[in-house]
């Protein structure tokens, strides 16, 4: 075990890979080339359309020890991955890696699966059931949790070889080229899968929406999908929507919220040219409706939005608000519906959106960003993957690179939630380093990083109330009690990887 700049202890070997530690957000620089594939030819009037699922997994030569990839576009209403893992066990295929964008709670259909062996790792971020089984060591299944960004840089670089990569196509054609703005599972954007489709070794485009050719618009291209298969359906695009998507009314989500649009108000970054992501809680976008009326009050024009697209984010488009919206993945129907009809409304890859090698990421032009928090402490670190009791429940999402790349983070949370602190001394697990976050706003009061000294300057001249966060640590534990540690045993469970490929965090096993 080796400790990491932030005081972390790291595994020097995890899942018989060597891992970095983290040093910082800037230094680990690339040291690869980009991963590349076998060309393939296809005759003419060679098909590729194939009769199942089964026979396509038998035809792109899956066998035992590789990994596979499916993303999530579909989040919860998802039904590939659950389809495919079936037909991997049925075919007798064993120690199968999944390296899909995400897994969601509607995936806790593979734990037998995991139980019997056919799964036997994840490189993928987890949200749910599996994760907290895991976390309590009833499932033995290593998990090395990435960014979105971060996901992309590794297949990109080939750190994490994807064998095949099984592709949700809701609307395609029999060669090949698939979209996903229309059909009865259309999810709008396919920003995750542009990248497996280009960095697979196999790639089988699936759909349950087979169009005469060609199916336009183009999302993913004829040139990099080697299989077809038609299945009698992709899941269930009405459970993309997995969080609220309305401005909240709760009074402490209300001061928040008008809290973190004082900061906004007061960085001097408001002006024409604006660049912004929020996140799809009510709080995100209570403060999305402050930006939008200080917008509208004082003839802002915006040039992007990006992120995870809501309806939210499309009626300002429409409104001219912002000249375009960077969409890697749609979080509601009617962003799905804008993407195929909006010219401004911009499908982007995960790699464009957030990976930080390359010659520079969407991320790297944003102006400020609104993020949330499971748990924040003293030093300004923040944690979105375990819960207050250790349990690994969710994805870091572009949590991290957001932070890392906008000129100014603001991370927005009650400051109590469930009767425990959400500022505290050290979090569970570290997901995004303290000095890329700006300002931590709660209903309780305003922390400024020191890194920002005008704007806190500016914040305390309004009379906005700005406090010392280890004042406002103590102000919520005068309340809550201090929290007392979690038990782990040595066990070490997953890996939490910086966006640059870093070890920043690890996560153990709970103890009983």
């Amino acid at each position: 075990m080796v400790l990491n700049s932030l005081g972390r202890q790291i595994p020097e070997i995890f899942a018989g890979k060597k891992q970095i530690p983290y040093s910082d957000p800037w230094s680990l620089q690339p040291n690869a080339e980009r991963s590349t594939r076998a060309i393939r030819r296809i005759n003419h009037n060679g098909s590729k359309l194939l009769g199942s699922l089964r026979e396509a997994i038998i035809a792109t030569g899956l066998k035992d020890g590789m990994t596979i990839s499916t993303h999530h576009s579909l989040r919860n209403g998802d039904h590939l991955l659950n389809d495919l893992v079936k037909e991997i066990d049925a075919l007798g295929l064993r120690d199968i890696k999944i390296a899909s964008s995400s897994i969601h709670i509607v995936h806790a259909e593979l734990i037998p699966y995991i139980r019997k062996g056919t799964i036997t790792g994840l490189e993928c971020g987890v949200n749910g059931l599996i994760g907290e089984l895991i976390s309590k060591g009833e499932l033995d299944c290593p998990i090395i949790v990435r960014s979105h960004g971060g996901r992309a840089r590794a297949l990109i670089t080939g750190e994490v070889p994807v064998d095949v990569a099984f592709l949700a196509a809701p609307c395609c054609d029999e060669y090949g080229n698939f979209n996903g703005y229309y059909g009865p599972s259309a999810c709008g954007s396919l920003g995750y899968a542009m990248v497996d489709a280009q960095h697979a070794h196999k790639v089988v485009a699936v759909t349950d929406n087979l169009v005469p050719y060609p199916a336009i618009p183009v999302g993913i291209p004829q040139t990099v999908v080697d299989f077809v298969v038609q299945v009698p359906t992709l899941g269930d695009p009405k459970k993309i929507v997995s969080s609220t998507t309305r401005v909240t009314t709760d009074p402490i989500g209300l001061q928040i919220a008008k809290y973190a649009a004082n900061v906004i108000e007061c960085s001097g970054l408001m002006k024409n040219g604006f660049s912004f992501q929020t996140g799809t809680g009510g709080i995100s976008l209570s403060v999305a409706e402050h930006v939008r009326n200080m917008m509208r009050k004082d003839k802002i024009k915006g040039s992007f939005g990006c992120g995870g697209i809501t309806g939210y984010f499309v009626e300002m488009l429409e409104e001219g608000l912002f000249e375009a919206l960077f969409d890697v993945q749609c979080f509601d129907l009617k962003a799905v519906e804008s993407i195929g009809r909006n010219r401004g409304h911009q499908e982007i890859t995960a790699g464009t959106y957030a990976n930080p090698f390359n010659c520079g990421a969407v991320v790297n032009r944003l102006d400020c960003v609104i993020i949330s928090a499971t748990e924040i402490d003293v030093d300004f670190n923040v944690n979105v993957n375990t819960e207050s009791n250790g349990y690994l429940l969710h994805n870091t999402g572009g949590h991290c690179d957001v932070a890392a790349g906008a000129k100014l983070s603001i991370v927005v949370a009650p400051s109590i939630r469930g009767r425990l602190p959400i500022v505290r001394d050290a979090v569970t697990t570290i997901t995004t380093p303290g000095e890329t976050v700006g300002v931590i706003v709660t209903e309780r009061g305003i922390a400024v990083n020191d890194k920002f000294p005008d704007l806190k300057a500016e914040l305390i001249k309004r009379r906005v109330p700005v406090k010392d966060i280890r004042e406002l640590r103590d102000e919520i534990y005068a309340i809550t009690g201090v929290p007392k540690p979690l038990q782990f045993e040595d066990k070490i469970v997953g890996l939490v990887e910086y966006r640059d490929g870093s070890i920043i965090d690890v996560i153990r096993q709970v103890a009983a």
